[in-house]
């Protein structure tokens, strides 16, 4: 016998969101549930959906319709991004594109490649071939870093120093004239559940035409993960 889709309790939809709206409310509400009290206040869900042998898997699924912040419970849930907020809309918008496109659903697998197709580690018209710490001086802060860039096909070596490994490789740049933006924003984490200990990183800069562009950084060393965020940042407002 076939269990309806929206049956209570045993249907496989019974308890998953593809509105925004609902989405949004829906993660909020999980953002604050506390695994020490026994009370249950989720948005669009009456119950835990654990407390019927069912998964929090199922709650958010993605289709065209879906909300940003649907696409950061999953991307968060179950990949360990926690994406800052303001560059949600900018994610989700992407993700709703190749939902149309493809005219269904999406895995959270295709999300997950989706997202990092167009944010992480990207390289494109610049490229990051070395980056190289050279020293940490404890005593001023102050750091130096050797790096070898590829600018539209033309090689660059570079040295700078600064206040952190993002400051230093942007005095670098500085050098060479090739610092068209500015940073605007910084985040960064531990990648949560991932089996490599990685750490992300999330940069927003702004082109000197008021662009802005967010990217990400993927590294096990937090340090490089905020200079790859950078060069990917970097790429995506050259793309725009």
């Amino acid at each position: 016998m076939k269990v309806p889709d929206r049956h209570p309790y045993a249907g496989d939809l019974v308890f998953t969101a593809f509105s925004g709206s609902h989405q949004d409310a829906i993660k909020k509400g999980m953002d604050r549930v506390d695994s020490s009290s026994s009370s249950w206040a989720v948005p669009y869900l009456t119950i835990d959906p654990t407390d019927i042998g069912r998964t929090y898997e199922a709650i958010i699924r993605i289709n065209s319709q879906s909300g940003k912040g649907g696409i950061a419970y999953i991307l968060d849930r179950e990949y360990g991004f926690d994406i800052p907020k303001a560059m949600q809309p900018i994610v989700g918008a992407t993700i709703y594109q190749l939902a149309d496109n493809k005219g269904k659903e999406l895995t959270n697998q295709e999300i997950l490649e989706a997202f990092k197709n167009e944010f992480v580690n990207v390289s494109k018209s610049f490229f990051l071939e070395k980056y190289e710490l050279l020293n940490n001086d404890l005593n001023d802060g102050q750091v130096c870093c050797e790096a070898k860039i590829i600018n539209n096909g033309e090689p660059h070596e570079i040295k700078g120093s600064g206040n952190g490994p993002i400051n230093a490789f942007v005095n670098a740049l500085e050098k060479i004239n090739q610092k068209d933006f500015n940073l605007k924003d910084y985040r960064s984490h531990a990648i949560k559940g991932g089996s490599d200990a990685d750490s992300a990183a999330y940069i927003l800069l702004e082109g000197t035409n008021g662009k802005e562009a967010w990217g990400c950084g993927v590294d096990p060393s937090i340090e490089i993960a905020g200079v790859k965020a950078l060069v990917s940042s970097l790429n995506l407002l050259k793309q725009n």
